[in-house]
């Protein structure tokens, strides 16, 4: 039985190292179930007590033997076929001009980095935030309590651990205040995630930018200001809007800020549901109760805080009718934008 084993080693060594060898077929003739070495293994019962675990370690060795070079073979095979590819790629070509080459900038992008510039001429840091949140920042820290009905307005996409994935840029608030104290300027762009029933002005993700301005005799008429600054600037012209009450846990008192719709001129539309008007920034004043969880003193500051819906405006600026266009990775669609 050893010289057995040994002739199946020495055939096995030989057809697993040839150029062509199939490394599954060889694998399934020496060592599957109908296999040479388990059909000689099969033989060990009729063997003495005293030559069983002699001949059981030789075929273990001879096992361990066919399986690592057969690893070995298929890992070298894997290294040269990537090296090949790696050489037969397309070199980079210098002669392509750069602007054919990286292609156009998202819409939501551009819109970003307008407000972004805007807001830092008045005074505005610019934040980031992560999008994966704990409940604390995302509800509790903005006045909204365990079981409190105002959170059944955002249907939430929780974690296994108890996280979950922000539903508004108000989350970033608490961390914000507790990171400057007052008083502060800061807006806080990031992408949002709700369970939301999709349709031409509604969608799962999409993006906002909170902003807050906190400081001592801050009052409605500094919001309305700096809301009726940006907008000016992002639109090139006047922009007619309204302000309707709104009710929001973490402001006192609350605002919808509602932008005559771009896309029909007021008439009515898919994107403003045949309105006229559509729902841009909700705002107020920030809730003494927020403001004692950030660590200022209500007493002594006030401050205005708002949402602004990055996705919607860019609804508005571009002339988009279907919020879901932004999503959709369609170059068709998405490549006609310039940064003007």
């Amino acid at each position: 039985m050893k010289e057995m084993l040994k002739k199946i080693r020495e055939e096995a060594e030989a057809a697993i190292s040839a150029p062509d060898a199939d490394l599954e077929e060889l694998r399934i003739r020496y060592l599957g179930k109908k296999g040479e070495l388990t059909a000689v293994l099969r033989g060990m019962g009729k063997l003495s007590a005293e030559e069983r675990p002699v001949i059981g370690q030789l075929a273990n060795e001879v096992r361990a033997y066919i399986e690592g070079e057969i690893t070995r073979i298929a890992e070298e095979r894997k290294a040269k076929e990537l090296e090949a590819a790696i050489h037969s790629a397309k070199a980079y070509n210098p002669s392509i001009k750069m602007e054919e080459a990286v292609g156009s900038y998202h819409p939501i992008t551009l819109v970003q980095r307008e407000l972004e510039e805007i807001f830092s001429t008045m005074g505005f840091t610019v934040e980031d935030y992560d999008e994966i949140v704990d409940d604390y920042r995302c509800f509790e820290a903005l006045n909204i309590p365990p079981y409190h009905p105002a959170r059944d307005m955002q249907d939430t996409y929780y974690l296994e651990n108890g996280q979950l994935l922000k539903t508004q840029t108000s989350a970033a608030q608490n961390a914000i205040m507790k990171k400057y104290g007052a008083p502060l300027r800061a807006i806080f762009p990031g992408r949002c995630f709700r369970n939301e029933a999709t349709d031409a002005c509604h969608e799962n993700t999409f993006f906002q930018m909170e902003g807050m301005m906190i400081d001592e005799n801050i009052s409605i008429a500094n919001l309305i200001y700096f809301m009726k600054t940006m907008l000016s600037e992002v639109f090139r012209r006047d922009i007619k809007v309204r302000l309707r009450p709104g009710y929001f846990p973490f402001t006192e008192p609350g605002f919808e800020l509602d932008i005559n719709c771009l896309i029909c001129g007021g008439e009515g539309c898919p994107s403003c549901k045949n309105s006229g008007w559509l729902e841009l920034c909700p705002c107020g004043m920030i809730h003494p109760n927020v403001l004692t969880a950030g660590g200022i003193d209500p007493e002594k500051y006030t401050g205005f805080a708002f949402g602004l819906g990055l996705t919607r405006l860019a609804m508005m600026k571009y002339g988009v009718k279907d919020i879901r266009d932004f999503n959709s990775g369609s170059l068709k669609a998405l490549s006609q934008f310039e940064d003007n």
